[in-house]
């Protein structure tokens, strides 16, 4: 059994920067937060070790996130990415399907290594100094390698 305080100080931080980058709003993320650990606390016996701790709590947190979109869109509420801030309209894409579709058409065309950083930092949920230790390059390159990235999927999808 793991004890439970010190997983909630040593990862809450981390798991709510996580769940801030993914809806841009201070007092929705810590909420968020709040009811993923509570949720971990209830099924922290089903945590197998297969997986760091800070990638089970992240998973959690993710899906108690969309968990409360889709809730908010049910009873009326115009919940998206904008109005919880400024998300800009590329990552809203995604969202949508048949928009992902496109985009996911577009990325599998990009050149190396452009294709392999945005599917790690983006679907692989790693930070730029991950993904600089993994090319043996400099946290700046990972950063500018996915922006550049970026443009290259925007220029391609209109």
């Amino acid at each position: 059994m793991i004890e439970f305080d010190s997983v909630y100080i040593q990862y809450f931080q981390y798991v709510y920067k996580y769940v801030l980058s993914l809806c841009r709003n201070e007092a929705l993320a810590e909420d968020i937060t709040q009811e993923a650990f509570v949720k971990a606390l209830a099924s922290i016996d089903s945590y197998s070790g297969k997986c760091k701790i800070q990638v089970w709590l992240c998973q959690i947190a993710k899906n108690t996130f969309f968990t409360y979109s889709k809730k908010a869109k049910r009873h009326g509420g115009d919940l998206n990415r904008q109005e919880w801030g400024a998300a800009d309209d590329f990552e809203r894409k995604f969202f949508d399907k048949e928009k992902a579709f496109e985009i996911h058409k577009v990325l599998h065309r990009l050149d190396e290594p452009y294709k392999e950083v945005f599917n790690l930092r983006v679907f692989g949920e790693l930070s730029f100094s991950q993904i600089a230790e993994l090319f043996s390059k400099t946290e700046s390159w990972a950063r500018v390698t996915y922006h550049r990235a970026k443009i290259k999927l925007k220029e391609n999808l209109s």
